[in-house]
């Protein structure tokens, strides 16, 4: 039974980019750079039926390509962080993609995502991580130059069942191309 989600690559530059913040965090388990994506639905695990009838649904979004753009660290947690994030601007685009993914995948019968849709690349796992630790590796290493990437296609990613960070592997990709996608007025 495949585990099962959506989302955005990141191109090998940004990856570079983003790998270079590693280190220098205790109770940090640092993600591999290959790993890095945008996750934009997670699905979770699927029956093979169902993942092949997703799959074949994925094909319908009529979408064209966009801007992502990556600004700054941050850490998901609160007071307990779990994690160690670069953070996504949420463009109209993006934030209009997800929503039809969502959509889609009411109408496959799943329920509806039970978390608010917050863009972001994972970069670590925090295990017993301090709320000061953090604070102090993202008052160093939370700022650099934004970096931007064209997304020209989502892909739908598989996952082993572990402890999250991969490694997940792209089982079908899906084109966001302008030949289909509404033209906005000059």
């Amino acid at each position: 039974m495949p585990r099962l989600f959506t989302g955005l690559e990141i191109p090998a530059d940004v990856g570079q980019t983003l790998s270079n913040l590693r280190g220098g965090l205790p109770g940090a388990r640092w993600i591999d750079p290959e790993n890095y994506h945008v996750t934009l639905r997670f699905i979770g695990d699927i029956d093979g039926v169902s993942a092949n009838e997703i799959a074949s649904m994925l094909f319908r979004v009529n979408r064209g390509p966009f801007e992502v753009t990556v600004q700054g660290l941050s850490s998901f947690g609160g007071r307990k962080p779990r994690a160690v994030v670069a953070t996504i601007v949420p463009s109209r685009p993006l934030i209009e993609l997800q929503a039809e993914l969502e959509r889609l995948m009411q109408r496959m019968g799943l329920s509806p995502e039970g978390r608010k849709f917050i863009p972001h690349v994972t970069l670590a796992r925090l295990y017993d991580a301090s709320s000061q630790d953090v604070a102090e590796y993202l008052s160093v290493r939370g700022w650099f130059p934004s970096k931007v990437f064209t997304a020209d296609r989502f892909v739908l990613f598989s996952s082993r069942a572990s402890t999250g960070g991969g490694p997940y592997v792209v089982e079908d990709c899906y084109e966001l191309s302008r030949r289909n996608a509404v033209r906005s007025a000059p």
